[in-house]
């Protein structure tokens, strides 16, 4: 990685995904998380504040060193324990069965294999252990959809390879969740093309 990457670039994602107009987002998603926690795409660590008292520990993946420099704060006023234990997603250094819950906000459009992470999100959870998801990706409306396609390549070029136009809800179930609860909106404060959200539970069969 450039410096673009290791340090311009984590800033941006933590301005952007961090603004406070997403918290009440952020604590849905952590709503029911319990017991050993894995989350990737740690960034900044943004979600700390708001992991509930059944969580055990979190067990965070965070490929950026910046992004892990930028969460001591919150990480000095964790409840729970967080480890940084992890580089990338798509290659999970844990054994099967190791986590009761999983965490993933605003990651999925990133990773470069996001299909591989899902596998092995889903290897790592117990059986029936839940994921829990909130993702920016492809639109519920042909309109919004077409100008994702269209400004996706610039997207891709500007915010290190994320995408505009995943479908995030048919990536998690054909990687062999099966989706307990989720809610598609738009994030009104958001342009449409951006702000198309996707936030739910999935369970690991």
């Amino acid at each position: 990685m450039g410096i673009y990457e290791n340090q311009v670039l984590p800033r941006i994602v933590d301005l952007s995904c961090g603004a406070s107009m997403l918290d009440p987002v952020r604590e849905l998603t952590c709503e029911g998380l319990h017991g050993r926690v894995v989350e990737i795409g740690f960034g900044s660590g943004r979600n700390v504040p708001f992991y509930p008292g059944a969580v055990d520990s979190v067990t965070a993946v965070e490929p950026v060193d910046t992004g892990w420099r930028m969460a001591s704060k919150r990480l000095a006023a964790a409840k729970v324990p967080v480890e940084r234990a992890g580089l990338d997603g798509q290659s999970l250094p844990f054994a099967d069965n190791s986590f009761d819950s999983a965490l993933s906000t605003w990651t999925l459009c990133t990773i470069p294999d996001a299909q591989a992470a899902l596998a092995e999100l889903r290897r790592v959870l117990v059986p029936g252990g839940t994921f829990h998801f909130v993702e920016h990706g492809l639109a519920p409306d042909a309109g919004v959809q077409k100008w994702q396609h269209r400004l996706n390549p610039v997207q891709r070029k500007l915010f290190g390879g994320c995408n505009l136009n995943r479908d995030i809800r048919a990536m998690i179930e054909e990687a062999g969740f099966e989706i307990r609860e989720v809610d598609c909106f738009y994030e009104h404060k958001l342009p449409k093309f951006i702000g198309a959200l996707s936030r739910g539970v999935a369970i690991s069969a």
